[in-house]
């Protein structure tokens, strides 16, 4: 019992005198060369090592007094995320750096990369929206913003692509109604193809679809009203041979048929169809 409290004792002593002796000390960190940081990240950059270009260039913006160098080290180290397909870690880069630096010389280019940002991530029509619908809004809030600047020149021709795509899903999404014989929802997409997208590659198509739809149900006037409007803008086109082959089934193209007498054949097909 006594050896019990004589150890006890021993280390309640030792563990006092220890707490005595240590000492916690909390020394401030030195500050580094936001220069020195730049430089590091630029060399990297340069090199392609884009992770680690930028990681240097998120020092040196922490590291700088200056906004105008710091807002530039936010601008490259969001580059540098973009170059390697960090989509997401550039994107909130991007908005951190507009709500830090609202009047920084580089704004503009921070809309531009996100719209850019939002466009490349943008795949096939059968899958994710949301990227085009992001894509297509950031593109408008640009175009809208800086009109005339050199960005808005590449965004309008992206701008045009992304309605393509529009286009694309809606085409795609009423082929699958008509495989399934489901003729109103598929009616409804392509007009949506013909009252929106009226610009993009899928337009002749979506008036052919038309033409066919109707036209299987027994609705020719309509189908020829379709065929009619592709005839009128369209009528050079292979679309709107497909459609004149359903009013006139002994019709054979003649591929010897020199290019004067196909463009006569074509518009006599459209006289007749708009009859």
């Amino acid at each position: 019992m006594r050896l019990r409290f004589l150890l006890i004792f021993i280390l309640t002593v030792l563990l006092i005198s220890c707490s005595k002796d240590k000492k916690i000390v909390y020394e401030a960190s030195a500050a580094k060369d936001p220069y020195l940081l730049y430089k590091e990240g630029l060399n990297a950059f340069e090199d392609r090592d884009l992770l680690y270009a930028s990681k240097k260039f998120d020092e040196a913006e922490l590291n700088f007094d200056t906004p105008d160098f710091a807002a530039k080290s936010a601008i490259m180290s969001s580059y540098s995320l973009y170059g390697i397909n960090f989509y997401k870690e550039a994107e909130e880069n991007l908005n951190r750096y507009l709500k830090n630096y609202p009047a920084d010389k580089n704004v503009m280019y921070a809309h531009y990369l996100l719209a850019v940002i939002q466009f490349e991530q943008i795949s096939d029509e059968k899958n994710d929206l949301k990227p085009l619908i992001e894509s297509k809004k950031r593109i408008k809030f640009f175009l809208n913003k800086y009109p005339d600047s050199d960005y808005a020149i590449d965004l309008n021709f992206k701008k045009d692509l992304v309605q393509n795509q529009f286009a694309a899903r809606e085409l795609s999404i009423a082929k699958f109604y008509i495989s399934v014989q489901k003729w109103v929802p598929a009616i409804n997409r392509l007009k949506l193809i013909v009252e929106k997208y009226d610009n993009t590659i899928f337009i002749e198509e979506a008036l052919h679809r038309l033409v066919e739809i109707h036209y299987h149900i027994g609705l020719e006037n309509e189908a020829k009203k379709y065929a009619s409007i592709l005839g009128y803008n369209y009528n050079s086109s292979e679309w709107f041979e497909q459609s004149y082959k359903l009013f006139n089934k002994n019709y054979i193209k003649n591929k010897k048929t020199n290019p004067k007498e196909q463009k006569n054949l074509l518009n006599k097909i459209f006289k007749m169809i708009k009859k």
